[in-house]
């Protein structure tokens, strides 16, 4: 089982860094108050000074949900929705804890950083254009099939996990209390991406096994010459 992007992304973004975190041991049950509110005072300092369509991390999303055909300020890359809502009402939602944990951090370096329960995911997962035939889950209940050539995560049964690239992520496999397995995307396409990348990654390596100190964990940067991560799958 492993995670990847198909090489018709590769070539579409060449400037593309992901960064991926296979996590095995997360509980509901963790305290990560203290970590989200220094990530979200990162993030809150950020934009005192500028709007977040103004940063370099933002606005390289941008660019690329318009050459795919996307009003920007219509669809937005979830690191932006973040930074807009922390903007407007002084805080993140809270979720769940690896969630809330991994929003603050998407707030902080304002890239899209996505978790996946893989107990929800079968077979690989890849990031890749759409046929029109896959199968995407509303977390109002409702099932839509994506426009053919846009950008999913999909499963080998077809599941599209995320929409329009980074955009919205499915219901199918949102973190909940049964979680156990996951893991975590994060994507940039910014000039320092690789950099910035390098940092996000670390910060998550540290922060998640001091909140689940049981939990077993392991990550890298993705490139076009080593595109998979390996995973193992979760129980069912």
């Amino acid at each position: 089982m492993f995670f990847s992007h198909s090489n018709e992304i590769w070539t579409q973004c060449p400037e593309l860094v992901p960064g991926a975190m296979f996590v095995r041991g997360i509980s509901s049950k963790a305290a990560v108050g203290p970590q989200v509110a220094r990530f979200s005072g990162i993030a809150a300092a950020r934009l005192a000074s500028s709007g977040e369509g103004e940063l370099p991390e933002i606005k390289a999303w941008r660019q690329v949900f318009s050459k795919m055909g996307l009003k920007p300020t219509k669809y937005r890359c979830a690191a932006e929705a973040l930074l807009r809502r922390l903007r407007k009402e002084g805080a993140l939602p809270r979720l769940h804890p690896l969630v809330d944990l991994c929003n603050a951090v998407s707030a902080a370096f304002a890239i899209p950083v996505a978790v996946f329960d893989l107990s929800k995911v079968v077979g690989n997962l890849q990031v890749r254009y759409a046929t029109g035939l896959e199968h995407y889950q509303t977390f109002s209940g409702e099932v839509e099939h994506p426009d053919a050539h846009e950008i999913i995560f999909a499963d080998e049964a077809d599941n599209a996990h995320a929409r329009r690239w980074t955009n919205r992520q499915s219901s199918l496999s949102a973190v909940s209390a049964d979680t156990s397995t996951v893991l975590i995307v994060a994507e940039a396409l910014h000039e320092s991406a690789y950099e910035d990348m390098r940092t996000l990654i670390a910060a998550l390596m540290h922060e998640v096994p001091a909140a689940w100190p049981a939990a077993t964990a392991k990550a890298r940067l993705l490139t076009r010459s080593a595109p998979r991560f390996e995973l193992q799958p979760a129980p069912r």
